[in-house]
């Protein structure tokens, strides 16, 4: 089991419950899309799921393992197997695309060779690589204050992809793109977990992208867990429930896709 939370929940350092409750079970290799309106706790999951912050009670294990039952090192080695691609990716606008991929794999390089990476691309090939895939081998050498958001998020995603992690967790990937380029970047993104047995959890603001792409769905509301279906099962109904008091607006869903929507509803 890759992913495995038991009566998990998060209360943030200000007293506000973030979560309650969660239980769910992600299996090695399944490809799960994580739904609901804005502040229902879906960034909050996420980060539990990438530990980068520890449950305030009940039980979580990532990869086979208990993070917060292990040593800091321990924990950081864990972290080396978990992606995170961030909706605004934390890239430093002066460093160059080829090092901000390469630095996906910082964690598994020793100091002395992650310091030469800084000043020389150890790997340039293999940067490139994952550039190409999102169409952006062009951009290389460029500096990332040089792009456009969507552009800086398909960075995020190549540096994610270099990793080559296990576990591939998603904060609203592809928000800052147009609704092709989203369809298409997801698309690539899905396919890749699916070639390699990599576990990817994704949290979607376009309902449309999420039926699209996932086969299972796990919507969120209020800190909890509204529904966990297969996509199909997802109808207009449950969505209206998930989404009550916030309208489904194109912002939830985009234009239509192929084999997306209508096919499904």
């Amino acid at each position: 089991m890759s992913l495995c939370l038991t009566a998990v929940g998060l209360t943030h350092g200000n007293g506000v419950q973030a979560l309650q409750g969660i239980d769910l079970q992600v299996a090695q290799g399944e490809r799960v899309a994580i739904i609901g309106p804005s502040g229902a706790g879906k960034s909050s999951l996420l980060n539990l799921l990438a530990t980068a912050l520890a449950p305030s009670e009940g039980e979580l294990q990532v990869l086979g393992e208990r993070p917060w039952q292990l040593s800091g090192r321990q924990r950081q080695r864990l972290r080396t197997r978990i992606g995170l691609i961030h909706q605004a990716p934390p890239l430093p606008l002066r460093q160059r695309v080829v090092t901000a991929v390469l630095a996906g794999r910082l964690g598994q390089w020793s100091l002395a060779r992650s310091l030469v990476n800084l000043l020389h691309p150890l790997d340039i090939p293999g940067a490139r690589a994952q550039l190409d895939k999102l169409d952006l081998g062009d951009k290389l050498f460029a500096r990332c204050g040089q792009l456009s958001g969507g552009q800086l998020q398909r960075v995020g995603i190549a540096r994610a992809l270099y990793q080559g992690p296990q576990l591939l967790l998603a904060d609203e990937p592809v928000s800052a793109m147009d609704p092709r380029l989203a369809d298409h970047t997801l698309s690539l993104l899905v396919n890749h977990a699916a070639a390699g047995g990599v576990t990817l959890v994704a949290s979607l603001h376009t309902v449309e992208l999420a039926l699209a792409h996932f086969p299972r769905i796990v919507g969120v509301r209020d800190g909890r867990i509204a529904f966990d279906l297969p996509a199909s099962e997802v109808d207009p109904e449950r969505l209206q429930a998930l989404y009550a008091n916030e309208q489904l607006s194109p912002a939830h869903v985009a234009e239509p896709l192929p084999g997306a929507w209508a096919a499904r509803c």
